[in-house]
């Protein structure tokens, strides 16, 4: 690198600091202001962002396959429903703004808002994850800045700026939806530690979540999976096959919460095999198994180069020839031991695959696969026998087990009851704060007005006591300082403008903070 690029790096880096907390400050704006917005306005405004990002699911979908690399297009296009459309109708009739009364308990329960949420964002599943948070944010009345995964920056920026001002147009306040478009370290560090900054949403890898919790700001993150499924000889062999081929197809395997190593019971694992044999799966002779071993975890390390790649090119790419058809690979091994690669999650369809003698080594074996990764995570069984379905969920060391459903969209909230989610907490074993589901309900705290218990203390009526109310009006824009503008999503700019009329005390304050991230700023630049 030339010292002349250094230094422009340098100076770009020493940008960072002052345009995170240029963001933050307008994001901490629009939090206040819309944390004044009853629930009708809040509804409204998700409903307009739900119909728009919608609207773009395919767009955006064959945008972060075009830019990632990674993934199905209709499966893409199926998670962005899912998280759009699919997030409003779940949460529509939650109320996370009214304040609820308990007569029984003589308390009031006021809703909360976080303030401003950081969502941290992977490239794994992009869009989908920002639709996800964009939309929680909304419906808890919270401001959210958003930082991409730099492999899909550019999709999940523009879908941010789109939904940021489909929010804006339905009347939520300038600056409720940001995004960092130029991610650099020194901007994300600020971010993250910044004061301003309520909660930060953390999904991604192992090394995004610990940065997230080592910042010193309240984080929600969540672990790697390494899902197990075990098939026992009273399940329904084809539906499970089915149900099973299906999820490790789904995306090519990169939601964590596909399964990873497949456990059957010895005396129906032939079947189960010719099962999956219809449904697309190849199983792998021990020849080919080796090879794409190797191809797939180059000395022991998954090779990241397969991820979200059809089976039939990590096929090629290890030297074996499948069937057009082929779905997913199927590599049998004997033992689930750390040295086993193929006992370590791959996010690509490649299964594992254990044959066991009994019920009770099959869970035993799935402890061992959760012991090499995934603690906390999801687990998956396919039985119709209640006593082995109580038996698994007790040993596994997991907050979800899905029965008898794939475990890609049903640990994931879509095609089961749990809370539909792009983000999946891991709980205490799998070193996470949250222990379920991310829904909306994780970024709202409550304030309870709680009175005596004393029976001569009576709880008075607070019927039609609402403490906010719809915007009277059109939203103001954010209070900017006369000399700048605001840029969708670069914080502010200086330019050469007519002064403005002050706008009260907070605009007053607000300039004066202006002026001094810009004289912090232009310190930094000189310093550098």
């Amino acid at each position: 690198m030339t010292s002349e690029l250094a230094a422009t790096h340098q100076l770009v880096d020493a940008a960072g600091v002052p345009r995170a907390r240029q963001m933050l400050e307008r994001a901490r704006w629009a939090s206040r202001a819309f944390a004044t917005y009853d629930r009708a306005a809040v509804l409204r405004i998700a409903e307009a962002v739900a119909e728009v990002a919608e609207a773009k699911a395919q767009y955006y979908a064959e945008w972060a396959v075009r830019e990632t690399g990674f993934g199905v297009v209709e499966h893409k296009v199926i998670k962005n429903r899912l998280c759009s459309r699919g997030i409003l109708d779940t949460y529509r009739d939650h109320d996370y703004v009214t304040p609820r009364v308990d007569a029984d308990r003589k308390m009031v329960e006021v809703p909360r808002p976080a303030g401003v949420v950081l969502a941290l964002t992977p490239s794994t599943n992009p869009v989908s994850t920002v639709y996800f948070k964009i939309l929680l944010a909304l419906l808890t009345r919270n401001a959210v800045v958003l930082s991409p995964h730099p492999f899909a920056r550019e999709c999940c920026s523009d879908a941010a700026r789109i939904l940021g001002d489909a929010a804006v147009a339905a009347g939520a306040p300038d600056g409720v939806v940001q995004v960092v478009e130029e991610p650099s370290i020194p901007l994300i560090d600020a971010l993250m530690t910044d004061e301003r900054t309520d909660v930060i949403l953390a999904t991604g890898g192992v090394p995004v979540v610990r940065a997230a919790y080592a910042s010193g700001n309240p984080a929600i993150g969540v672990g790697p999976g390494n899902v197990p499924v075990l098939v026992d000889s009273s399940a329904d062999l084809r539906r499970a096959a089915e149900k099973l081929v299906s999820s490790k197809a789904f995306d090519n395997s990169i939601l964590c919460t596909n399964e990873s190593v497949l456990i059957v019971e010895e005396s129906v694992a032939d079947r189960f095999q010719r099962e999956m044999e219809r449904q697309g799966a190849y199983v792998l002779r021990p020849e080919e198994r080796d090879l794409v071993r190797a191809a797939v975890f180059p000395d022991g390390q998954f090779d990241t180069s397969v991820v979200g790649k059809d089976a039939a090119v990590i096929a090629a790419k290890a030297g074996v020839r499948v069937p057009g058809r082929t779905r997913i690979l199927v590599a049998p091994f004997e033992l689930a031991v750390d040295e086993e690669p193929l006992a370590h999650e791959k996010l690509c369809p490649v299964l594992g695959m254990v044959r066991v003698p009994s019920v009770r080594r099959g869970i035993r074996t799935a402890v061992a696969v959760l012991r090499i990764g995934g603690a906390g995570h999801s687990a998956v069984i396919h039985s119709k026998d209640p006593a082995n379905v109580m038996a698994y969920a007790a040993a596994v060391r997991v907050l979800r087990v899905t029965v008898n459903e794939g475990g890609s969209t049903g640990s994931a909230g879509f095609g089961t009851h749990l809370a539909p989610s792009m983000t999946i907490g891991t709980g205490f074993v799998g070193r996470s704060s949250l222990g379920e589901n991310l829904e909306p309900k994780h970024l709202v705290n409550v304030a309870r007005v709680a009175y005596s218990t004393d029976p001569a203390e009576v709880l008075p009526s607070y019927d039609g006591l609402v403490p906010w109310a719809a915007p009277d009006g059109p939203v103001p824009p954010y209070p900017l300082a006369s000399n700048l503008v605001p840029d969708a999503s670069r914080g502010l700019t200086p330019v050469s403008t007519t002064p403005t009329a002050a706008r009260g005390e907070e605009a007053s304050e607000l300039r004066e903070e202006l002026r001094r991230l810009i004289i912090e700023e232009l310190n930094t630049i000189i310093r550098g």
